[in-house]
């Protein structure tokens, strides 16, 4: 089934002022400004696309495009999507939280017919242009869809309402980071001789991060009771927190300074300092969200594996969900359960060697159990702490 945009070619009105933004609204003729090239259309559109010609647009999070992390695989996961479904992609790179609505309502305004917008903090500002727009489709990338009776964003997270009839056309992709985090946690207490590791997070206020940690210390602490975490955030600022790879680096000396021999970066940009500064010391990296031993070659030479959420794959996934008409409003959860898994861990390339049999067996062990359910990556340690 078409999208009502295409179907009906109905003219857009602005979204109510109930969704913020910043005060400097761009032209409505204005071309997004983008990091990478739009997506050509195929010569052939593929079988399965039934709505040549959509336009999809992404909203990242504050920080860069090409971050070698999350905006920039849930971006490649779009341009992917548009190939599949026969149209084109751009995007739009945030620089404040205050431009969050107001890069959304540009591609309102320019007549997308898709607009994914990535991480936590863009839930709210999803959800009010979801719910003023009904026949835009919108994806949330780390984005769980939590509404009230009224379809309304739920700052209490009661979640009363029922998103998939309230916000039928808003998916939210959240992913289970516990899981790759506990998986990287296991091999950290693993190949650690010193039983010092650490972990770098971009920020203590997005759950996504604070999952992807609690998973890392559960993990090696269930491998290696002995183990010792160290754990330090770049910034409270988030304009800062992920894009801010001397502070990243700097962190990272400390730890290194404190024995550390594991770092595990949860940091976007800001984590490539991690990563510098492990290969610097000849220590250990792990990477986030992406495999980072190819994302990000200048650090290949100590990056290990990386805590993965198959990004590409589930945004493509969502759109080609819509164009077929197949897709449903709410929660679409990527976990080991999931089929495919949507979680895991990266190749271990030249550091195989590193993995012996025994910490293998513990990595499948727990990849079975969290698939089966009966392995919470949340426990003891909450992943809900501050």
């Amino acid at each position: 089934m078409l999208p009502k945009r295409l179907a009906l070619g109905v003219t857009f009105v602005a979204l109510l002022s109930a969704c913020g933004g910043s005060a400097s609204t761009p032209p409505k003729t204005a071309t997004p400004a983008t990091a990478a090239p739009t997506v050509a259309a195929p010569t052939e559109t593929p079988a399965a696309s039934v709505a040549a010609g959509l336009k999809i647009g992404l909203v990242t999070d504050v920080g860069v495009v090409e971050d070698k992390s999350f905006n920039e695989y849930s971006w490649k996961g779009a341009q992917k999507g548009a190939t599949d479904v026969g149209g084109t992609a751009d995007v739009l790179q945030t620089k404040q939280p205050s431009d969050y609505a107001t890069n959304i309502q540009t591609f309102i305004d320019q007549g997308y017919d898709i607009i994914v917008t990535t991480g936590f903090a863009l839930g709210d500002a999803t959800a009010l242009a979801a719910k003023a727009h009904p026949d835009i489709h919108f994806i949330g990338v780390d984005q769980g869809v939590c509404v009230d009776e009224a379809g309304a964003p739920d700052p209490t997270f009661g979640c009363k309402g029922d998103a998939s009839k309230l916000l039928p056309n808003y998916q939210g992709i959240v992913f289970d980071e516990a899981q790759p985090g506990y998986l990287a946690g296991i091999v950290a207490a693993s190949i650690s001789k010193t039983g010092v590791i650490g972990t770098v997070g971009g920020i203590n206020t997005i759950p996504a991060i604070l999952k992807y940690i609690t998973g890392y210390e559960n993990g090696a602490k269930a491998t290696n009771p002995n183990i010792k975490v160290l754990e330090l955030y770049i910034s409270d600022d988030i304009t800062k927190a992920f894009n801010d790879p001397a502070t990243g680096k700097s962190i990272a000396q400390q730890m290194i300074g404190q024995k550390a021999d594991v770092l595990f970066q949860v940091a976007g940009l800001s984590g490539q300092g991690v990563l510098s500064a492990a290969c610097d010391a000849n220590v250990y990296g792990i990477g986030v969200d992406v495999d980072q031993y190819v994302s990000v070659p200048t650090t290949a030479k100590c990056t290990v594996t990386s805590a993965e959420k198959k990004l590409l794959e589930a945004v493509d996934a969502a759109i080609v969900r819509i164009s077929k008409g197949t897709d449903v409003g709410g929660n679409v959860i990527g976990n080991a359960a999931a089929d495919p898994p949507l979680i895991g861990l990266s190749p271990f390339y030249e550091f195989a060697t590193l993995i012996t049999p025994d910490t293998q067996k513990k990595i499948d062990d727990a990849l079975a159990a969290m698939k089966a359910g009966t392995l919470d990556p949340c426990k003891p340690v909450s992943c809900a702490k501050p």
